[in-house]
């Protein structure tokens, strides 16, 4: 289990009264000079919500300089607990470790098939990895490139597994950036179903969701911050109700 960021007495007295009011975002994409960008909004949530999860592609490229515009941002304008998954695009200049540690000093509780519990909610995250969904799912036959990558996307499944195991909350809610089912890609291309997927829990074709296992695990897309420009339209979930 990894320990959250230090939390005020009268967050914890409020939580203790009502429902936990979870933001999710995605795909910030930071880059070298994106200081500011998201400073508005950072504030607005801290207002409506109570914990904030960023969902991968926090950086554009990946690079140390860019998880720290995005650092600046949150350690200015955000108040509440965040926990964050590296994405894809956070691995593309190899700096996947650097990325989250700067975002992790920051204070965001970044997951990597690891566990955290705030306020009574368990929270599980990985990145995840690709594979395909149902019939179209991609097996580990054939080249050996084909096998690496099927083995990769079951690796993060089982780190995922293991970290809900940890969790011993009633509601529990996964983390991801890549889709765990294909219900929340609807609206996306065909063509990326094939790459958005990660194995589900168990290495099945079950969902996270329906993993009789896990029974109140959610399995949740999150939007991408581009499709919108004001926090008014950010998804918000309350824990055990969405």
């Amino acid at each position: 289990m990894k320990r959250p960021c230090m939390m005020p007495v009268s967050f914890l007295k409020a939580m203790a009264k009502r429902a936990l009011r979870i933001a999710a975002t995605a795909d910030l994409h930071y880059a070298k000079h994106s200081r500011g960008k998201m400073q508005e909004a950072f504030a607005e949530i801290s207002q409506s919500a109570d914990v904030l999860l960023l969902c991968g592609d926090l950086t554009e490229y990946g690079l140390a300089e860019e998880a720290v515009e995005l650092a600046a941002d949150i350690r200015s304008s955000m108040r509440i607990p965040c926990i964050g998954v590296i994405g894809n695009h956070d691995y593309e200049s190899g700096q996947p470790d650097a990325v989250a540690k700067i975002l992790d000093e920051t204070g965001v509780t970044m997951l990597n098939g690891e566990a955290v519990e705030i306020a009574g909610v368990g929270f599980a995250g990985i990145c995840g990895f690709g594979g395909g969904f149902g019939r179209r799912m991609l097996n580990a036959w054939g080249e050996p490139l084909i096998k690496e990558f099927v083995q990769e996307s079951i690796s993060h499944a089982i780190r995922l597994e293991q970290a809900l195991v940890k969790l011993q909350t009633e509601r529990r809610i996964v983390v991801l950036h890549y889709s765990p089912i294909r219900a929340t890609l609807q609206g996306e291309d065909p063509e990326n179903l094939s790459v958005s997927r990660v194995q589900s829990v168990g290495r099945t074709d079950q969902s996270v969701q329906s993993d009789d296992r896990f029974p109140r695990s959610r399995a949740q897309r999150c939007p991408r911050w581009n499709d919108f420009n004001r926090y008014s339209r950010l998804q918000r979930l309350r824990a055990g109700t969405a």
